[in-house]
């Protein structure tokens, strides 16, 4: 692919340290895609309030991306800015912002993630009116879907193509519904969402706590479409792991692995074919988020020969840029 002014940037001047991790990162990633192989990609944080839709819905477009664990946060805040752009606001002086200046965001609905208030009424309540309608159809018709499912059941219904106030190019979701492409978004419950149908199954609104699966038929799903898609390329797995952040975004589908070998003996399944993760955790000892890609051999994650990338910078400057690459621009 003829590579555009951006990645011939990253290639002149991004030659040492972090930054020429991320070139090799990049690298890495291309070759694994052009050999064959598929990429998981995971969201931690707040990926989807960053817009990291303007470069990774067209990642998906072009089958650069092939199966999504996020976080529910970020599973439900693309489609929030999707609908209530306008009305978000931008804090730059977030540092500087006093206890009373908090309680006054507050007190206008505005919640605040870094240097960025997502409009609670805007964004948050008129997602929930609609959602509510899919989950109290799905409860008393006696069916269970999961959380992707349903966001997907919204954008496909038109109801809320009225309300965009972004081009939908540039939600992932939108891109996600269009291929419904394979998604897991474990511990959704603590997310707005999460809470909100906790909320209307204590009011009785919906009756089965059930209607929503949860996140051990996710690893059951991931554990199907694991077994299925990866096979061996040039003595590696077809599946790569590209992880934005950690907790449990990373952790939960990285385990699929060795729970397929361990667990379910299916010792012919190939380890991951590529790592890399993108956090600005200090490596250190005890965190998950601060492990090198080593520690996960020895937990039948990775290979000794799996090619392993971290990239210890902040993923709303990095992950963009090693889109941008992949995508020639």
């Amino acid at each position: 692919m003829n590579k555009g002014p951006v990645s011939q940037f990253l290639l002149h001047h991004y030659r040492h340290f972090n930054a020429a991790a991320l070139v090799d990162a990049a690298k890495a990633y291309e070759t694994h895609l052009d050999s064959g192989g598929k990429m998981l990609v995971t969201l931690a944080g707040a990926m989807s309030t960053a817009e990291l839709g303007l470069s990774l819905a067209e990642m998906i477009r072009q089958d650069k991306v092939h199966a999504i664990v996020c976080t529910g946060a970020n599973l439900e805040e693309d489609i929030f800015n999707l609908v209530a752009h306008d009305y978000y606001e931008r804090v730059p002086n977030y540092r500087d912002l006093t206890p009373a200046d908090e309680v006054a965001l507050l007190d206008r609905h505005m919640n605040r993630v870094t240097d960025t208030c997502i409009p609670e009424m805007e964004a948050m309540r008129r997602i929930e009116k609609v959602v509510l309608e899919e989950w109290v159809a799905a409860d008393q018709a006696g069916e269970r879907f999961f959380p992707h499912e349903f966001m997907f059941k919204i954008l496909r219904s038109g109801k809320l193509k009225d309300s965009y106030q972004i081009d939908p190019k540039n939600s992932w979701m939108v891109a996600a519904c269009e291929k419904n492409l394979p998604m897991i978004v474990p511990g959704w419950e603590d997310a707005t969402l999460g809470n909100m149908f906790a909320g209307h199954c204590i009011t009785g609104d919906v009756k089965n706590v059930h209607t929503v699966r949860t996140g051990i038929e996710y690893m059951m799903e991931l554990a199907e479409w694991y077994t299925k898609n990866a096979k061996p390329i040039g003595g590696l797995g077809s599946i790569g792991f590209f992880q934005i952040g950690g907790g449990i975004a990373g952790d939960f589908p990285i385990c699929v692995v060795p729970m397929l070998h361990q667990d379910l003996q299916r010792n012919e399944v190939p380890l991951w074919g590529y790592f890399c993760q993108i956090s600005d955790s200090t490596t250190s000892y005890g965190s998950y988020s601060g492990a090198v890609p080593n520690e996960k051999i020895t937990w039948g994650k990775l290979g000794a020969e799996t090619p392993k990338f971290i990239v210890e910078s902040d993923a709303t400057i990095v992950a963009p840029l090693i889109f941008a690459y992949l995508l020639g621009w």
